[in-house]
């Protein structure tokens, strides 16, 4: 990744849209903005405050959460780790 995040934020790859529900499929236009995703990259974290998240982590995030950029074809979210809500764990 040559993206390197910078003080708190992080890079989250957001998890697809649902494409279906209960066999009907869903246009583009009506999707709902998925609100989790995972982490791809972090900052080095400021003096007040330390890194909690890590590569790898599946998250959850706010509705209007982030800004969103394309890097090489990819969509992502780069957002303020206090923008995090949650971290899902398996």
């Amino acid at each position: 990744m040559n993206i390197k995040p910078l003080a708190d934020r992080v890079l989250v790859l957001p998890a697809p849209a649902e494409e279906k529900i209960g066999g009907i499929i869903i246009p583009d236009t009506a999707k709902e903005k998925p609100l989790h995703g995972t982490i791809k990259a972090v900052g080095q974290g400021t003096k007040d405050e330390a890194m909690i998240l890590k590569e790898g982590d599946e998250v959850l995030y706010g509705k209007y959460s982030g800004t969103e950029l394309e890097f090489e074809g990819t969509k992502y979210l780069m957002m303020r780790q206090s923008d995090v809500l949650a971290i899902i764990e398996k």
